[in-house]
C-alpha cells in the first residue's frame, strides 16, 4: 500500500506532463481551430457550395506525374492566353512551362535571382517572380522565344519586410481586376502582404506604390505555414496552400475560410499524401493543378 501511494503522485505528475504536451501539440499544428473549422464548414456548407469553389468535392485526376529532369520546383501559376502552367526552380534558378497534363514543354534559364520561389501570371506576356531571401519582386516579360530571364532587365521592387532568412516570401497571386498583387510570407510569422501598384503595367499613369495587410485575416489561417497562394477570378476567392498543414484553404472576400482541400492519403482520392506541395493554381473552367516537390504534378477536378 506504501509503495502505491508513493507511486501515485509521479502518476499524477505524467499525466500533467502528457497532458501540457498534448494542449502543445495542438496548438502548434493548429488542431483546434481546425476542428472548430470543420463544426462551421458541416453547419453551413449548403450556402457556400454553389458560390465557391468548394473543395471538398474536387478528387483527384492526376497524382504525382514526374515533371522530366526537373526538381525543386516551387509556386505554380496559370496562363490564360498560352493555355500553360508556369513554375519556378531554385537549384538551379530556371522557370519552366508545363502543359495542363504536366508535360514539360520548354525551359528558361534565369540570371540574377538567388532565390526564386514565386511566379504569377499579371496580364499577356508578363509576370512576377518572386525572390524568397532579396524579398524582390521582379516584374518580367515572356513570350514563346523566351530562354533566358535576367534580373537587371526588369523593373523590380524591394520590400525588407519581417527579414527572417529562409522565411520570405513564398507565393504570389494577382488580383487583376483591383491591381491587387498578394504575397505570401512563409512563416514566423504567416503572413499576406497586399501590394498595389506593382507590376506598374499601364506607363500613361504616375506610379504609386502602397503595402497593406490584414492581420485579422492572416490570424484566421490555422496553418503552419504558407507556400503558395492563387486567386480565383470568378469568385472572388483566395486559395492559401500549405505545405506542413498538407492543407490548401479557399478564402472568401473578407478572407473567411470557408472550405479545405486535405493532401493527405486517403483524402480527395489520394492514394499517397502529397510529399511537400509548393504550388497551386487553377484554370478558367475550375480545375485545380498542384505542384510538389522534387518534382510532381496533381490535377484535381470535381465529379461531373
Amino acid at each position: 500500500m506504501r509503495r502505491l501511494l508513493s507511486i501515485r503522485p509521479w502518476l499524477y505528475l505524467l499525466g500533467i506532463v502528457l497532458l501540457v504536451a498534448a494542449v502543445a501539440f495542438a496548438q502548434r499544428y493548429r488542431l483546434f481551430e481546425r476542428a472548430w473549422f470543420a463544426v462551421e464548414q458541416w453547419q453551413h456548407g449548403e450556402q457556400w457550395r454553389e458560390r465557391s469553389l468548394w473543395l471538398g468535392d474536387y478528387r483527384v485526376a492526376i497524382e504525382a506525374k514526374e515533371i522530366g529532369d526537373i526538381s525543386d520546383v516551387s509556386a505554380l501559376t496559370y496562363d490564360p492566353d498560352r493555355r500553360s502552367l508556369f513554375s519556378v526552380t531554385n537549384k538551379p534558378a530556371k522557370v519552366i512551362e508545363l502543359s495542363l497534363e504536366g508535360d514539360l514543354k520548354r525551359v528558361i534559364e534565369l540570371k540574377g535571382f538567388g532565390d526564386p520561389e514565386a511566379i504569377e501570371y499579371v496580364a499577356p506576356g508578363t509576370y512576377v517572380i518572386a525572390d524568397e531571401r532579396e524579398q524582390r519582386l521582379v516584374k518580367v516579360l515572356i513570350d514563346e522565344h523566351t530562354r533566358e530571364i535576367d534580373a537587371a532587365d526588369f523593373q523590380m521592387l524591394s520590400l525588407g519586410i519581417g527579414r527572417n532568412g529562409n522565411k520570405g516570401f513564398e507565393g504570389l497571386a494577382y488580383d487583376a481586376a483591383n491591381h491587387r498583387l498578394l504575397v505570401a510570407k512563409e512563416r514566423d510569422p504567416v503572413r499576406i502582404f497586399e501590394v498595389l501598384g506593382f507590376p506598374h503595367v499601364d506607363q500613361s499613369k504616375p506610379l504609386s506604390m502602397q503595402v497593406n495587410t490584414d492581420p485579422q485575416r492572416d490570424a484566421r489561417l490555422f496553418v503552419r505555414d504558407l507556400s503558395s497562394l492563387h486567386f480565383d477570378a470568378a469568385s472572388g476567392h483566395l486559395l492559401a496552400l500549405s505545405d506542413e498543414s498538407r492543407l490548401v484553404i479557399e478564402l472568401d472576400a473578407e478572407g473567411e475560410p470557408i472550405s479545405t482541400l486535405s493532401l493527405l492519403f486517403g483524402r480527395h482520392g489520394l492514394t499517397r499524401s502529397v510529399p511537400q506541395a509548393e504550388g497551386v493554381a487553377s484554370d478558367d473552367v475550375g480545375n485545380l493543378y498542384l505542384i510538389s516537390e522534387p518534382n510532381l504534378f496533381y490535377v484535381f477536378r470535381k465529379p461531373e
